[in-house]
């Protein structure tokens, strides 16, 4: 609707002038009775503009809601680039890839001995990587399910990631150091001592130039990817901070901690641009959709919450779960959510 469409581009600081100009106009024709009915007039035109502007900047949110149910118990869920299939972790250190229609496995990855803490599919979709407990990542053929390369760590991984040219992993270590590794030689090509308590969540900006970090000592840090030092770091949390990510674009991080927040970083400057509130127990997971427009969260509190990336404010919150919400992935066509929980549940969302 133009509406939508025109006032999309209004900002707080345009809202309230444009009140401040009815008010004049306002006094000019009609008078004012007395200052209260000038007060209780500015309160209502402000209101108004600003749900015009929260409709129009959530123009790009939708309702979502649940589209299948699979009985399957995992802390960890990853979609495939074409959205056909779910790579989940199984107790006793199996990952399963499942297709999404059926529900049913069509491979089982068996290699590592302990937990398996995360698991992501290749951009390609042809390979997947996993780090574990038992202090290995390991790069699995999803055709075939089998075991392509171990790369030996030195501690517990408590996360891994492609980096966007997929040449090379990135690993964080529970002994607070972050490794990254050669994809094809499977030698360790980086090591970066972050000195801030175990890492809890790495991974790289879209455009692979900056590595941004979480740990339980309740900062994020910035990293120079190609050098590997220290940029800048990011306070704020007041606890351990469980996940963080780059929006699309590279301008902005955000974050979700056991202090049951949600935050959002400007890139450049290092401050906080805005902090959601709304969960009730640790926030265990948190990524922007493909498109920047939206950031999802999970939970312990059992819910989901979507929230607009722009100005902050929750847009939905999905409980369908019963129990905590471990983690969530997003579609790369933005259209479904996926969420793992401790109810034995992975949940589709569309």
């Amino acid at each position: 609707m133009e509406m939508n469409t025109a006032a999309s581009q209004l900002s707080q600081k345009q809202v309230t002038l444009i009140v401040q100009n009815c008010l004049r106009i306002l006094e000019v024709e009609f008078g004012w009775i007395d200052d209260f009915d000038k007060i209780i007039f500015k309160y209502v035109m402000l209101f108004f503009f600003n749900s015009i502007l929260n409709v129009s900047l959530n123009k790009y949110a939708r309702d979502f809601e649940l589209l299948k149910v699979l009985k399957v118990g995992t802390n960890n869920i990853s979609f495939s680039p074409d959205g056909r299939t779910i790579s989940s972790i199984a107790y006793g250190g199996k990952i399963q890839i499942l297709d999404i229609k059926s529900g049913q496995p069509i491979q089982i990855c068996i290699g590592h001995s302990k937990l398996v803490n995360v698991v992501e599919f290749s951009a390609d979709g042809n390979t997947l990587i996993s780090c574990s407990q038992d202090q290995t990542i390991r790069l699995w053929d999803v055709k075939t399910g089998k075991e392509i390369m171990i790369f030996k760590g030195h501690s517990e991984i408590w996360d891994v990631h492609f980096s966007p040219d997929g040449k090379n992993i990135i690993s964080g270590f529970y002994d607070g150091t972050i490794c990254v590794w050669d994809i094809t030689s499977g030698k360790e090509i980086q090591k970066i001592i972050t000195y801030s308590g175990g890492v809890l969540s790495v991974n790289y900006s879209p455009d692979g130039k900056m590595i941004v970090s979480s740990s339980r000592s309740k900062t994020i840090i910035l990293w120079d990817a190609q050098t590997g030092k220290k940029i800048k770091e990011l306070t704020g949390h007041s606890n351990a901070i469980s996940s963080v990510a780059f929006s699309p674009d590279n301008q902005f991080i955000v974050s979700c901690s056991f202090d049951k927040t949600v935050q959002i970083w400007d890139v450049e400057s290092g401050k906080q641009s805005k902090i959601l509130k709304g969960h009730s127990a640790i926030v265990t997971d948190v990524k922007y959709f493909p498109d920047g427009n939206t950031i999802v969260s999970s939970s312990d509190d059992k819910t989901i919450r979507l929230w607009d990336a722009q100005i902050g404010s929750e847009i939905q919150k999905l409980k369908e779960h019963s129990g905590g919400v471990r983690a969530i992935d997003i579609s790369k066509d933005n259209a479904t959510i996926i969420s793992c929980s401790f109810d034995g549940t992975i949940r589709l969302w569309g």
